[in-house]
């Protein structure tokens, strides 16, 4: 097993600290550890990006921050050029990364959405609005774009009671295209908004590894990291599977119907791992 981790930026000949314990597992199970520059990528440096990473590394899986997709389509051309191939494509990336690349292979289990492509800092009249969530019909809804929402801006950027208010609607679009300035990611997405079950006040949820369409652990949420549960991925499993990328996270929530339901797909590469959770259940099942 050879991982390419983010260096760390103030000393870039280690590991990035965030992801020094992971680094440890790989390399005490006789893996490769490759440094990658994610500062000079996000910047288009593509050759400073990965002058660490050594030619003729063969097959590499990424653990490190998150990364535009076009960004990775950049990363895995560089890479291929010293010999060295992501396990995940750059279409596979994408597909993962991007909520319009795999909620049609999940749509029975994740909220009803309407997506359209969006230039950063353009921002959208009522007439596009009203267009975009005409097929939603009425009812309350979240706003994000491909990759992010702003839930810590819920109110302003995020929820809309009722998409029949249209222009409510328009505001809290604008809003979260205004507040992601040039952040914003692919475009814009609306979602059917659902009611979770809540414990001491927080969503039960859980964040699920899956490698090679195998769940190999149902670990807490980062943003709760102390809250547990064991959710059921009965009808979820096979539709993973079936959507035949290698390394994914699902983000799960249990609905106040008792019903499990996908918040979020996410490419397994860039999702982050609570420190709480021994990093080898998820690392030691990629070879």
């Amino acid at each position: 097993m050879t991982v390419v981790f983010c260096a760390d930026p103030l000393a870039p000949t280690r590991p990035d600290p965030h992801f020094a314990a992971q680094a440890r597992v790989v390399r005490d199970a006789g893996g490769v550890v490759a440094l990658l520059d994610h500062d000079a990528l996000l910047a288009g440096d593509l050759t400073g990006a990965v002058r660490r990473i050594p030619r003729d590394l063969g097959d590499v899986w990424y653990r490190g921050w998150m990364v535009p997709a076009g960004r990775y389509t950049d990363l895995a051309g560089a890479l291929a050029g010293r010999g060295v191939h992501p396990r995940v494509s750059a279409s596979g990336y994408r597909s993962a990364h991007e909520l319009p690349g795999w909620h049609a292979a999940l749509a029975s289990v994740t909220p009803d959405s309407v997506w359209t492509p969006w230039q950063p800092g353009q921002p959208p009249t009522a007439d596009q609005v009203a267009e975009l969530v005409a097929p939603l019909g009425s009812g309350p809804a979240v706003v994000k774009d491909y990759v992010k929402s702003r839930k810590h801006e819920w109110a302003e950027a995020c929820y809309i009671p009722d998409l029949a208010d249209v222009g409510h609607a328009h505001r809290v679009v604008a809003r979260m295209v205004e507040l992601q300035e040039d952040s914003l990611q692919g475009g814009v997405v609306v979602r059917r908004f659902e009611h979770f079950a809540q414990r001491a006040g927080r969503t039960v949820e859980a964040r699920v590894w899956w490698v090679r369409g195998e769940p190999v652990l149902a670990g807490p949420h980062p943003d709760t990291p102390d809250l547990v549960s064991e959710p059921d991925l009965t009808a979820i499993a096979p539709l993973v599977a079936a959507f035949g990328h290698p390394f994914v996270t699902t983000d799960v929530a249990l609905r106040d119907d008792g019903t499990w339901r996908v918040v979020e797909l996410g490419d397994g590469q860039v999702s982050d791992l609570p420190t709480t959770v021994d990093p080898s259940a998820v690392l030691g099942r990629l070879d």
